[in-house]
């Protein structure tokens, strides 16, 4: 039964459940769509993922982890910063651990990607990891030797609501963040800035990934936008080095698909890291969606 983990991934829009063996095999994986807004149907759900898990194996009671946009307190052990605002100031962690009847390992989705990377992904074999979710949001974490760092706040490497190094006061001043800031790194690294910028630049509203294929086709616009962009990433990534000089960095989300990053961070980041060198890899998550869920299941390890 120790061999057996169940992972959850809490997101904004979906939900999603894996179950691993001891080898770390997918022995079952489902989603559905997140029920936002409600947070008894959020415990709900998950009681319902980890029954269907459970039923695959014919076992109850195995370890399970959890994935969330946000941590959870020490102070009063309730949910703060998510972006999943529902969830805040909520006791998920002892209404999940009581649902289930078992203590239910709570963290941050981010530290689960730097998890699920560092046991077996694109940051397997270094020490010291910093992974970062370029998505609709913009979070990171931190892992250390395959565990996740998460600090006397609950806040380690949250590194998406700080401001945007070496960025203007007006540029700073133009976005206003959900936390209630401005500035925010989130509202220029995440998919959703990226967005905003060229929608601000043109009025015209599109995905990352057709900005991207414009920018490739050699629009100017989508140049322009897609240059800031990486070089506001640059910055970004240049005062983790400077503060934490991590042995590898690790991207996750919908905008870590853009090949692009991985050929001009090694240009971009010495221009902002102290000293005017810049030797730590810049990689693409090997699980893609699947690192959050997985790191999640890897929150528990093996027993022998």
């Amino acid at each position: 039964m120790t061999q057996f983990r169940i992972g959850i991934d809490l997101g904004g829009t979906k939900t999603e459940v894996i179950l691993l063996n001891g080898d770390s095999d997918t022995l079952f994986r489902t989603r559905i769509p997140t029920l936002k807004g409600d947070y008894q149907a959020t415990l709900s759900a998950i009681a319902d993922l980890v029954a269907q898990a459970e039923a695959q194996v014919n076992l109850q009671g195995l370890p399970v982890g959890v994935g969330i946009p946000g941590s959870v307190s020490r102070k009063t052990g309730k949910v703060k910063n998510a972006n999943s605002t529902w969830l805040n100031g909520q006791p998920l962690h002892a209404d999940l651990s009581r649902r289930l009847e078992r203590d239910v390992k709570v963290v941050n989705d981010a530290n689960c990607l730097a998890v699920s990377e560092a046991t077996d992904g694109a940051a397997a074999g270094y020490e010291w990891t910093f992974a970062a979710i370029l998505g609709t949001g913009c979070g990171a974490g931190l892992a250390w030797r395959g565990q996740a760092v998460v600090g006397p706040n609950g806040v380690a490497g949250e590194w998406g609501h700080n401001p945007l190094p070496w960025t203007s006061d007006t540029e700073l001043q133009s976005r206003r963040c959900y936390c209630g800031r401005f500035g925010c790194q989130e509202t220029f690294l995440s998919g959703t800035g990226l967005c905003l910028s060229y929608e601000r630049m043109t009025g015209e509203a599109l995905t990352g990934q057709l900005i991207a294929e414009r920018a490739g086709s050699g629009e100017r616009a989508a140049v322009t936008v897609v240059n800031h962009y990486l070089d506001g990433l640059a910055r970004g990534l240049a005062a983790v080095i400077n503060v934490l000089d991590p042995d590898v960095i690790v991207l996750g989300g919908g905008v870590s698909n853009l090949s692009v990053i991985y050929e001009r961070m090694p240009e971009l980041l010495p221009r902002y890291v102290f000293g005017g060198e810049c030797d730590t890899p810049v990689v693409q998550a090997v699980h893609g969606d699947s690192s959050g869920v997985r790191g999640a299941a890897w929150l528990n390890p093996i027993v022998s």
